[in-house]
């Protein structure tokens, strides 16, 4: 069997066996795993590869592009302003960003963005992924197009686009871009090896998401006239984009986190316990409530499947029935991807 690095609570053995099992079968190449219990770090385990070819171990502080898991981040460095009370999240985007307001999107608020359902889940077309990499550009673009469905009424899971509509936010509260926001203000603090904008330095670190073989999870749409298609188009990225200097630079809240499963178990367990951990007050418990009010509901316009949005978080729904009952909120992403045979 794959051999485990690390620690873990002996009641949490099973997750050791099926990470060792993973690996095994050629299901994970590498992977880590954590979990955090009233805070405490009870699981940090590691095993496999840190490259395709099997020559070099997956090691304590191997990081990798962890995709739509940046959200979860971005999301908390939000909430963080929302209880600092500079931001607010029931006021219209134009209150901080003015020019947002173009093309009949005055009245989206904040938490239309932090929710998916303010209808700008992508760029128009034409659109690179080098465009997102010119902070400007790729923002400006986003505030000047209109919405793709009526703002409020629907989730269209801003898949590319999250990350650059709340950063902006973000940028306009603080001045600082939100790599810069959420090293000082969250990561720091905390001690999590969890970077939005990764310095070059640190690009030995990160393990290459191997891209997928066989089908994908979900049914790419064709029809390129759909909320899905242009969503998913807007820009299209595979995952070698992420094998770039520029991508790993860049400031992508979407999607370009780097970090590993400890870091993120450590940031997200602000949520977990109610807004502190260690002495370290990021959030209180009512800023932590409203990631629990519900803004959508049904069949997500860009995914296809039914989803339930609070303010910053998935929530329980039929499609995720293994999340336990009570106040759950949850979000995933690629982060490194299996073989198929």
């Amino acid at each position: 069997m794959a051999e485990i690095q690390g620690a873990y609570d002996p009641q949490f053995g099973a997750m050791a066996d099926l990470l060792s099992a993973n690996v095994d079968s050629g299901a994970d190449v590498g992977a880590s795993v954590a979990v955090t219990l009233d805070g405490n770090m009870v699981v940090d385990i590691w095993s496999g590869w840190f490259d395709e070819s099997k020559t070099i171990p997956w090691q304590s502080d191997t990081i990798t592009n962890v995709w739509s898991s940046t959200k979860t981040v971005t999301s908390l460095a939000a909430l963080v302003l929302v209880d600092r009370g500079d931001l607010d999240v029931f006021k219209p985007v134009a209150h901080y960003w003015p020019k947002f307001a173009a093309k009949g999107k005055g009245a989206i608020e904040v938490r239309h963005l932090l929710s998916h359902t303010s209808g700008v889940s992508g760029w128009e077309r034409p659109v690179e992924v080098a465009d997102l990499y010119d902070w400007e550009k790729s923002t400006s673009m986003l505030a000047a197009q209109a919405p793709w469905w009526e703002p409020g009424s629907a989730s269209g899971y801003h898949d590319r686009s999250f990350g650059h509509l709340v950063g902006e936010v973000i940028r306009r509260i603080t001045g600082q871009k939100l790599g810069e926001f959420v090293a000082n203000e969250i990561t720091g603090p905390l001690g999590a090896d969890f970077h939005i904008g990764l310095e070059p330095s640190q690009f030995h670190r990160v393990s290459n998401v191997i891209p997928f073989q066989g089908p994908l999870p979900i049914d790419l749409v064709t029809d390129h006239d759909s909320v899905s298609y242009k969503t998913l188009s807007g820009p299209a990225w595979e995952p070698p984009v992420s094998w770039t200097a520029e991508w790993r630079q860049a400031d992508i809240g979407a999607a370009n986190g780097h970090g590993n499963a400890r870091s993120l178990a450590r940031l997200l367990s602000v949520v977990a316990c109610g807004g502190e951990i260690d002495g370290s007050h990021l959030l209180s418990p009512s800023t932590c409530d409203l990631i629990f009010q519900e803004q959508s509901n049904g069949v997500d316009l860009v995914l296809g499947v039914p989803l339930r949005f609070g303010i910053g978080y998935a929530l329980k729904n039929e499609i995720i029935p293994y999340l336990p009952n009570g106040r759950v909120c949850t979000w995933g992403g690629w982060g490194g991807l299996r073989h198929r045979g």
